[in-house]
């Protein structure tokens, strides 16, 4: 009771087959060309990471400095009141 498949011309198969394998090409080249841009991205990022950690460290450290030498003076301070008491 099933009806018979419809037959298409070959002409429409050639034409979808071949959409299909151009539509297949094109995303490979975009990809490619999208690959390579974003690697580029990549090395630029990787660069631009490392000169930040470098001030991040070196913030870190004078912050640890600015923070030790803070404590420094607060216990000298009750050291020094403590021993005109």
């Amino acid at each position: 009771m099933s009806q018979p498949p419809v037959r298409v011309s070959p002409l429409i198969k050639l034409g979808r087959w071949s959409l299909l394998l151009v539509g297949i090409a094109y995303g490979a080249a975009h990809q490619s060309r999208l690959s390579k841009k974003e690697e580029k991205v990549r090395e630029i990022e990787a660069q631009q990471k490392a000169v930040r950690d470098a001030k991040l460290a070196e913030e870190k450290k004078r912050n640890a400095a600015a923070e030790a030498r803070a404590l420094e003076e607060l216990s000298g301070s009750n050291k020094s009141s403590k021993k005109s008491c």
